[in-house]
């Protein structure tokens, strides 16, 4: 059976596990830790809720595995609550385009906000009718909410990539939103 949490990840008995995807996973875990990372106790990149088991980046770059890159964020709800961590999301990304992010085209690059208990998928419904109204009028949010069933660790080069290669790759739709699209 397949874990739903990454078999790396740092935790505490009073930490709880959020786990998104919104294109690049490089880009992702970049703006979250540049924006949170005294607030987060850890992220692991990897591949979620796909059909292939341990499925290796070159495989999930097929898009025959249907793995979306993702980030699972462990945090502590007293530094940071889920409903932030959500909120951050729909404004780290554009939420409207359906399998891409900027010139990132692939189903492993979906919107995607993958949720461990009935509490998430509440909060992450509320706030995507939010930000539906308020950031997206004029385009429909195509990310999905569902039940994360899987989570394998990226290989160990694409942790923490873009820290450790500064001038990688990032994604161009990966920056803060601050006015409405």
């Amino acid at each position: 059976m397949a874990s739903t949490i990454s078999k790396t990840l740092k935790t505490s008995s009073t930490s709880q596990i959020a786990t998104v995807a919104a294109g690049c996973f490089w880009g992702v875990e970049h703006i979250y830790l540049k924006n949170f990372k005294d607030r987060l106790l850890d992220t692991k990149v990897g591949y979620s809720n796909g059909s292939a088991e341990s499925p290796s980046y070159k495989a999930v770059c097929t898009g025959n595995t249907n793995h979306a890159e993702a980030l699972q964020i462990s945090f502590e709800p007293t530094k940071i609550t889920y409903k932030e961590l959500i909120e951050f999301f729909f404004l780290m990304h554009d939420p409207t385009t359906l399998n891409s992010q900027g010139p990132d085209i692939g189903t492993q690059y979906r919107s995607i906000i993958l949720t461990h208990d009935d509490n998430q998928v509440k909060i992450a419904n509320e706030v995507l009718k939010e930000m539906q109204v308020k950031w997206y009028p004029n385009d429909k949010i195509v990310t999905v909410i569902e039940p994360i069933k899987n989570f394998y660790d990226a290989e160990e080069y694409h942790q923490l990539y873009l820290f450790e290669n500064p001038s990688g790759y990032q994604c161009p739709s990966h920056f803060i939103r601050t006015t409405p699209k």
